[in-house]
C-alpha cells in the first residue's frame, strides 16, 4: 500500500473533556448533565463516572508532550462548558476554566500543534438542564452563543479552527428519544425540539464567530453519519437507504447548509420538525466552512412499511467485521460518504473523528499490541487518500481517540485510543497503533508502517 498526502494535510488525534478531564468538581468547576447523568445508580456500566476519567486536567503537561511524540500536527479537543461558567451564564470560572484552557493552547502552539476546540460536546452545565430544561428552551441558543463568543475572545487570537458542537444527531437520540445518554429523558417530540435548538445554537455561534473574528479561522460543527447500503436493488430498497441518510446526516447538515431540513424530512415528520424563522434560516445557511465528519461504521437499510414515519429498518451484517461496539467495519461505505458529502455540500472535508472499541489488553510488560486497531486505521486512512486521488477536498484526519477514556454510557470497558491508560495509576503508554500512526503522521505515507509497529515505548 503507498499513498502519499500533501504537506497541508492535517493529522490529528481528538478527545473530549469529560471523557478524559476528570477533576469534576476541582477549582470551581459546576456540575454537568453527565456528571449527574453519571452519579445516577444504573446509568453507566458498572457505575462508572467521570469523576476522575484520565485525570487530564492535572496531566495534561505529559499528554500534550505525547501528541509531539506522535508526530501529530493538530489536537482536537473541547472545553468543558460548566469549567468555564460553573452555571452556563454569569460568574466566569477564570483561574480553574478560562486559564487552564489558555495554558493548554498555549503550550500546543510552542509545540506548533494546531489546537481544534470544540465548544459544546455533550455536557451542559447542570444549572441550564435544572432551571431551563435544557436544550429545550428557545433560550439557550443565545446563551450557548454567549459562551462561545467568551471563548472566542480568549482563545481565537491562537485558534484557527472551531467545532460548536458535537454530533446533534447523538445528543437527541441518545438523550431524548432512547434516554440512554444524558439528560435520559425518552420523548421524541422534545427531542425534535433539541435538536431545531441545537441547529439555532450552532447558527448563532457562527455569526458571532464572524463579527468576533472577522476573516480569521474557520468553524462548522461535527456531523456524525454512516453510509446506508440499501439491502437490495429494488428502488423500495434503494429509496429507503436514501431516506435514512437524509435523517441521519441530512438532518443537522442540509439545515446548516440550506437553512431548512431535508424535504423528505418535513414531508414524513411533519409537525415534530418546528419551522425555522427567516432570521433562524439566514444564520443556518452557510454556516459550515468545512464538512467535520464522525466516521465510524456504515450500515444496510430496507423499506419497512409502518416501521415509523421514515419506514427503513437496519439490517445486520453477519458477514461484516465488527468492533466492540458491534459496530460494522465498512471502509466502502465510508468511501462513499465522501463522494456523496463532498457532491451534496462543495466543502472541504476533515474526518474529525474515525477510530474502534477493541478488547486491547497489556501484555507482561504492559504494552498493547493493538494489531486489529492498525488494520482498521489502515483501512480508512487509505479510503482518505484514495478519495483525495478522486478529487474529494481531503484537508484532515483525527484518530478517534488519543486516549482509552470513558465512553460515556459504556463505562472503561470500551476502549477506543492510540494510548493506553491504566485504570490503576493512570500511567499513559503508546499502543502499537500509536507507534503505526505517528509513522504515517510524520512522513505523510501510509505505507511508511504498513506491518504495525515495535514493541517499545516507555510508561509514564
Amino acid at each position: 500500500m503507498n499513498v502519499d498526502f500533501p504537506q497541508y494535510f492535517l493529522w490529528g488525534a481528538a478527545t473530549a473533556a469529560f471523557q478524559i478531564e476528570g477533576a469534576a468538581d476541582a477549582d470551581g468547576k459546576g456540575p454537568g448533565t453527565w456528571d449527574d447523568f453519571c452519579a445516577t445508580p444504573g446509568k453507566t456500566k458498572l457505575g462508572h463516572t467521570g469523576e476522575i476519567a484520565c485525570d487530564h486536567y492535572h496531566r495534561w503537561r505529559e499528554d500534550v508532550d505525547l501528541i509531539k511524540e506522535l508526530s501529530l500536527g493538530a489536537y482536537r479537543f473541547s472545553i468543558s462548558w460548566p469549567r468555564v461558567l460553573p452555571q452556563g451564564r454569569g460568574p466566569i470560572n477564570e483561574a480553574g476554566g478560562l486559564d487552564f484552557y489558555d495554558r493548554l493552547v498555549d503550550a500546543l502552539c510552542e509545540r506548533k500543534i494546531e489546537p481544534v476546540v470544540t465548544l459544546f460536546h455533550w455536557n451542559l452545565p447542570a444549572a441550564l438542564q435544572v432551571e431551563l430544561g435544557g436544550w429545550a428552551h428557545p433560550d439557550l441558543p443565545d446563551i450557548f452563543a454567549d459562551y462561545a463568543e467568551l471563548i472566542f475572545n480568549r482563545l481565537g487570537d491562537r485558534v484557527r479552527q472551531w467545532i460548536t458542537i458535537n454530533e446533534p444527531w447523538c445528543i437527541v437520540t441518545g438523550g431524548y428519544f432512547d434516554g440512554v445518554h444524558a439528560p435520559g429523558i425518552k420523548d421524541r417530540a422534545l427531542g425534535y425540539r433539541v435538536g431545531h435548538n441545537l441547529l439555532r445554537a450552532h447558527a448563532c455561534a457562527v455569526e458571532r464567530h464572524r463579527l468576533v473574528r472577522p476573516h480569521q479561522g474557520a468553524i462548522s460543527f461535527a456531523v456524525n453519519t454512516n453510509y446506508s447500503f440499501p439491502a437490495t436493488d429494488s428502488p423500495e430498497d434503494v429509496a429507503a437507504a436514501e431516506r435514512a441518510m437524509q435523517n441521519f446526516g441530512g438532518w443537522f447538515a442540509t439545515p446548516a447548509h440550506t437553512g431548512d431540513y431535508p424535504a423528505v424530512m418535513r414531508e414524513r415528520l411533519g409537525d415534530l420538525l418546528p419551522e425555522f424563522s427567516a432570521e433562524d434560516a439566514r444564520r443556518l445557511a452557510g454556516s459550515m466552512d468545512f464538512i467535520a465528519l464522525n466516521y465510524y461504521m456504515s450500515d444496510v437499510v430496507r423499506h419497512a412499511p409502518g416501521a415509523g414515519p421514515m419506514e427503513y429498518e437496519i439490517v445486520p451484517q453477519p458477514d461484516a467485521q465488527h468492533t466492540e461496539m458491534g459496530w460494522p467495519v465498512r471502509p466502502d461505505g465510508f468511501r462513499r460518504l465522501l463522494h456523496r458529502l463532498h457532491e451534496q455540500y462543495g466543502l472541504p472535508i476533515y474526518i474529525t473523528e474515525n477510530g474502534a472499541a477493541f478488547d486491547d489488553q497489556p501484555d507482561k510488560d504492559g504494552f498493547v499490541d493493538d494489531q486489529d486497531r492498525i488494520a482498521y486505521l489502515r483501512d480508512h486512512i487509505a479510503v482518505v487518500g484514495r478519495a483525495l486521488a478522486e478529487g474529494v477536498d481531503m484537508r484532515g484526519y483525527f484518530v478517534w481517540s488519543l486516549l482509552d477514556n470513558l465512553e460515556w454510557a459504556e463505562g472503561y470497558a470500551k476502549r477506543f485510543g492510540i494510548i493506553h491508560c491504566d485504570r490503576e495509576n493512570l500511567s499513559r503508554r503508546i499502543k502499537a497503533s500509536g507507534r503505526w500512526y505517528a509513522k504515517v503522521a510524520a512522513t505523510g505515507r501510509l505505507d511508511a508502517a504498513e506491518h504495525g509497529a515495535e514493541h517499545h515505548g516507555q510508561e509514564s
